[in-house]
């Protein structure tokens, strides 16, 4: 019940209006080889992607996969990706308190901005999917906008605290028409956001391989979206 009431209350309405549909790709915590298999499918295509990091999972292990190290992290800002927050520890909303998890995005900030010459991330993405209503205050004070994990394409009237995504997943894609996900958001001037884990040509059921990630481009590409980081897309989905 309070998955569900940090989803349907407590919105903090945006309207989403583009020139035209907007793809945003993303990665949440950062195994390493998100950047060390899937960087290269983004600059074979000229693209940037979201970064969501967790600085607590630097240079440890995630599901049994290595992490990210800070090389790793500095490497993917320096190639010009944006770097967003995940929390410090990769902890759900709905397990800790709004002053905890309001610390975990300070000190995940400072972790950051120590390694990365001073940068700020303005964009947030709840670990889990997991969104307490009573956090909901503090990270639309905090950041931009928030990403969820429930399924579809932003149109017309979103919850920047929330926003929908879609899983580049293993668990979820076999259920996903990329091409008709595309074309929604072509059609309804909207904004798709796609999330992954690792890559590799055997992903965990929260990965994707190097083709998945292809096919999703090739798919926006097709139906003619703007291909945008979260932050960049944003300014561009809010005029």
């Amino acid at each position: 019940m309070r998955r569900r009431a940090g989803r349907y209350l407590g919105r903090r309405p945006i309207q989403i209006k583009p020139p035209r549909g907007v793809l945003s790709l993303s990665f949440d915590d950062i195994p390493a080889s998100a950047w060390r298999a899937g960087g290269p499918v983004l600059g074979a295509h000229g693209l940037k992607a979201t970064f969501y990091v967790c600085g607590g999972l630097a240079g440890g292990t995630n599901l049994d996969l290595p992490q990210f190290e800070t090389e790793d992290l500095q490497a993917l800002y320096a190639d010009g990706h944006e770097v967003g927050c995940h929390t410090f520890e990769h902890v759900s909303s709905l397990a800790i308190s709004p002053r905890v998890l309001e610390a975990s995005w300070a000190r995940n900030a400072a972790w950051v901005a120590e390694r990365l010459d001073g940068a700020v991330m303005d964009t947030f993405a709840w670990p889990f999917g997991d969104c307490a209503l009573e956090a909901k205050s503090g990270a639309a004070r905090r950041f931009k906008l928030a990403r969820g994990v429930r399924d579809g394409v932003n149109a017309g009237r979103a919850d920047r605290t929330n926003l929908q995504a879609i899983g580049l997943e293993s668990r979820r894609i076999p259920g996903y028409d990329f091409d008709a996900l595309c074309a929604e958001a072509a059609q309804t001037n909207g904004w798709l956001i796609a999330y992954g884990h690792d890559v590799s040509d055997s992903p965990t059921p929260y990965g994707c391989t190097q083709r998945d990630i292809e096919r999703l481009i090739l798919s926006a590409k097709a139906a003619g979206l703007e291909i945008l980081p979260v932050s960049r897309a944003f300014d561009r989905v809010t005029g």
